[in-house]
Formats: C-alpha cells, structure tokens, sequence
C-alpha cells in the first residue's frame, strides 16, 4: 500500500512545468506579484502614528509591502542563490497573495461591499474572504514573528496593525498580541527568522563561509507555514459558505496539498514558484465548473486540479496515513529530493 500511495502522491503533485526560464532572466514584470514596484519596501516607508509604525493589512499594497520587506532584510542570507534576491525562499509567500489578488479571491466573496472589485475599492482586502484570512496568517504573522527574531534590527517603533471593520477578534495586531493569543505559532515563524540571523553570527564569530544550509532553512520556513494553514483553517471554516462549492472545495483541497509540498522542502525561490503557479486557475471557480473539463482552464490546470481533489479525498479516507507515509518518505536529504523532482518534472497523467 505504502507504495501505491506514495506514486499517487507524487503523479498528483506533478504538474507539467512551464517553459524553463533564464535564471538571469528575473527582471520581467510578470514573475513579480501585480503592483509590487507600487508597495513599500521599508518598514519607515510605512505611515508612523504614536510613535508606531501603522500598517493596513486589509490594503493589499501594505501587505504587499509587509512581504517585500521581508524580502529585502533577508536578501543577504541568500545571496549565493540567485541575482537580485531571486533565490530567496520567501518569494512563495507573495506570489501566492498576488496570484490571490490577480484572480480576485481577496475581494468580498458576499458581494455586500465594494471590498476589492475593480468599480469600487480595488486593494481593498476582505477579512471575510477565505483566502484573505487565511493569508494574514503567512503575512503578518510570519512578519511579525521576523520583528521578534530581529530581522529588522532596533526599530526605532513599534508595529501596529490596523484591524478589519468586522472579524476583528479573528486576528492579532501586535508582536504582544499575537505572541499571547498564539505562541507556537509566532515561536515557529521566530525560529526560522533566528536561523537565518544565527549563520551570519556563526559566520562573523568564526571568519568561516557561512554556516547556512538552504535545507534547513527550508525547512523550518514549511515547518511555520504548515503551522500557519493547520492554525487558520479550522478558524475561518465559517468563510467557505461564501464560495461557490467548486472553489471553496478547491481552497480546502491545496491547503491540504501544502502539507505534501511542505514535507520535500520545496524551494519557494522566484522562479520555480512562478513556474509551479502556472498551473493554479487563474479566476474564481463557480457553480458548474465540473473537473477536468473547465473549457477556459488549460489541460495541465484541469488535471492539477482534479489531481489535488483526488490527493485529498484519499488522503481524508485513509485518516491521513497517506500524508505520513510521504512524510516518512520525504525524511531524508536524499529522500526529499526525490520528492522535488517529482513535483517538478513529471507529467500530469
């Protein structure tokens, strides 16, 4: 059984990959996420009031910039990786929000507000999305999870996040507030933050090369994040009754498709997320999508799809078995690369 299992796992997780891309090839607008030139890219490029640093998380060009500078205090611990901070493995993590926000699945799924539609407030993000919430918990949390670790060093001030005008208890808005009402969850998030800062400290204290393994680091940057889906998931259950049942069983079905991901340490560099996101549908599924034949989806995105229904399906009728036993695959060096490559090179089928 084992067997058969882990070869379906891996044929579902192998979509066909898109046309490989120069890997100098990294100043093209489309592999950025929209507006990203637009966001801030400094923590004090942010409004300050009270002495606080403000940022509106329900502003996709904030959180966009939560993102970017996260990017940019990290870029030197992946410089050996790719040009202009390409090989940076938080790259997955904006991508994923502008795939979101491109496709309009951080608007207002009720239609009752203007939230994020083109006639009305365009970066607006709703906190009664699904996916909008879900995202705050891969934005803000891992953000301010960096803030603690020291990523940005001595801020001069504190950080505020502005809350939503409903859901408000729903979400955390400060380092403390955060760190009180889920510690695991920041203390995961802090872990990868500190690895990071503690192989420039190795390496300055010892005049060595660094000590940095892009292994460990993935590591522990899937390790936060499948904390963060495994924490959101069960609290925003309520929001799916806003999707039409294809997407909301499609938004289920690739949260539990990350866990899979996760356990081969996917790089989420630059590149090889734009070329995995290739095959996610690139608008909101609605009633009467029926798999695999969506007329105005590709092949390879029908077939992802199905697949991803298909891996959790099976993985729900065995209990999860089938997640742990890819996980037990995936638990060595040589093991997880194995899983890389089938994420990324085998056909669909």
């Amino acid at each position: 059984f084992g067997i058969h299992a882990l070869l379906l796992v891996t044929v579902t997780l192998s979509p066909v990959p898109a046309a490989a891309q120069s890997e100098n090839d990294v100043t093209g607008e489309d592999v950025y996420p929209p507006l990203w030139d637009l966001a801030p890219e400094n923590l004090l490029d942010f409004p300050v009031k009270d002495n606080k640093i403000v940022i509106n998380a329900w502003n996709y060009q904030d959180r966009l910039g939560v993102y970017k500078s996260l990017l940019s205090a990290s870029a030197k611990y992946f410089d050996d990786f790719g040009p202009q901070n390409s090989g940076n493995i938080l790259w997955g993590l904006p991508l994923q929000h502008g795939w979101q926000f491109r496709t309009g699945r951080l608007a207002d799924p009720s239609g009752v507000t203007s939230c994020g539609y083109e006639n009305g407030e365009p970066l607006c993000q709703s906190a009664r999305s699904w996916w909008s919430s879900m995202n705050y918990y891969l934005s803000i949390i891992p953000f301010l999870g960096a803030v603690e670790a020291g990523l940005f060093g001595q801020l001069p001030y504190e950080i505020e996040i502005t809350p939503p005008e409903e859901k408000k208890d729903d979400f955390c808005y400060s380092v403390k507030d955060c760190w009180s009402r889920m510690p695991k969850l920041m203390d995961d998030w802090k872990a990868f933050f500190e690895y990071l800062l503690s192989t420039e400290h190795k390496a300055r204290s010892s005049g060595s090369l660094s000590s940095f393994k892009l292994d460990d680091a993935l590591g522990l940057m899937w390790k936060a994040h499948t904390s963060s889906i495994a924490y959101a998931l069960p609290k925003f259950q309520g929001r799916l009754k806003y999707l039409s049942d294809p997407e909301a069983n499609f938004g289920e079905d690739w949260a539990n498709a990350v866990d899979f991901i996760a356990a081969t340490h996917f790089s989420t560099d630059l590149l090889t997320t734009n070329e995995f996101q290739a095959f996610l549908p690139q608008r909101m599924l609605v009633e009467g999508d029926v798999l695999p034949f969506i007329s105005d989806f590709t092949p390879e995105q029908n077939k992802v799809l199905l697949s991803l229904k298909a891996l959790h399906k099976v993985n729900k009728l065995t209990g999860g078995l089938l997640l742990k036993l890819w996980q037990k695959a995936m638990s060595t060096e040589a093991g997880r690369k194995i899983g890389r490559e089938l994420i990324e090179s085998l056909p669909s089928s």
